[in-house]
């Protein structure tokens, strides 16, 4: 009788780390996470520090076992551009240290589909610590809806964080807040078109997990785009009159271009050159190579983790590890 209890007091979970695999030995999974994950009740109260996000998903999802987020973000590149067949296509770069990734499935009830990429190093796991074996050990991935660092919907939505050097979000403390993970989430769930994501986005205040501040690209299945930034504690928008919109590691709100002299402008450089010697636009392969050739090496490291290509368009993609572009995993979201 006990067992029976447990398997269905744990169901939807079990069902969830079932369905984890590994798709690169680089260290990259994929998994669905089934059953309701708790985001509208997060919604009513949001999380003022990331003290306050563990307590939710320890308490809501992996009941009772702790966690510990770990922030991680560094030099990420990102581009909206069509095809010439009119496909929107949205490139986006992970560079940093070493990090797992997790590419997942959710379905709410009261929301959209999506996939969404995790970075499983905010939750602990690394290179001698992955989520294999046990299902102890694999545990902690099921907090990964509240995760995600870059992700598209059913709709055709699909939006991306990158870090930069400073940004001062605005707060009012009659509005719900959140961090820079579940803002993504709240897009995912309940946007269809840039509009709506920025709506969204102006209905709570958003704090930046770990200090490390970041601006959003944001973009849907129309073509149209628009990068997210948070100036003078102001909600600022970022658009452009060209046919596509390249992200990096920098502010772009009225000219600032402020970024820390890395390589943030030689990467935008890079990849506007490479869509305006091709006309404009870009294949899938043109796209799929180009995020290989900007992913950052620094001091003879290579940074780049992950790369995913999504087709606002069609709902479907490509993800690969590390630049290894021999293995690419294709997707689709579920019609």
């Amino acid at each position: 009788m006990g067992f029976i209890a447990v398997l269905i007091l744990f169901w939807n979970e079990l069902r969830s780390l079932a369905s984890l695999k590994k798709v690169d030995d680089y260290g990259m999974y994929q998994m669905t996470y089934y059953g309701d994950y708790g985001f509208d009740e997060f919604l009513k109260t949001g999380a003022g520090n990331d003290g306050d996000i563990e307590a939710f998903i320890t308490k809501r999802l992996l009941k009772g076992l702790p966690i510990d987020l770990g922030v991680t973000g560094d030099g990420c590149t990102a581009f909206v551009v069509k095809s010439e067949n009119s496909d929107v296509l949205f490139g986006r770069n992970f560079d940093f240290t070493y990090a797992p990734s997790l590419q997942l499935y959710t379905a709410p009830e009261n929301g959209y589909a999506s996939v969404s990429t995790v970075n499983l190093a905010f939750v602990g796991y690394s290179e001698s610590n992955l989520p294999e074996g046990s299902l102890f050990e694999c545990f902690l991935t099921l907090a990964a809806p509240f995760l995600p660092f870059d992700g598209m919907n059913e709709r055709g939505l699909a939006i991306a964080l990158l870090a930069v050097p400073e940004a001062e979000a605005p707060y009012h403390p009659d509005k719900v807040t959140l961090n820079t993970t579940t803002a993504i989430r709240l897009v995912l769930d309940h946007a269809a078109t840039v509009e709506e994501a920025i709506e969204l986005l102006k209905q709570y205040n958003i704090y930046f997990s770990g200090d490390i501040e970041c601006h959003y690209l944001i973009a849907d299945a129309s073509g149209y785009s628009a990068i997210v930034e948070f100036v003078n504690h102001e909600l600022c928008v970022v658009e452009t009159e060209a046919e596509y919109q390249i992200a990096s590691n920098f502010i772009a709100y009225d000219g600032l271009d402020l970024g820390e002299g890395f390589t943030e402008f030689e990467r935008y450089d890079k990849v506007q050159n490479a869509i305006e010697t091709n006309g404009g636009m870009l294949e899938a392969d043109q796209a799929v190579q180009l995020l290989a050739e900007v992913g950052v090496f620094d001091g003879g490291m290579d940074k780049l983790q992950w790369s995913v290509l999504y087709n606002l368009t069609t709902g479907g993609g490509d993800i690969f590890a590390n630049r290894n572009t021999n293995h690419m995993i294709e997707f689709t979201l579920p019609s």
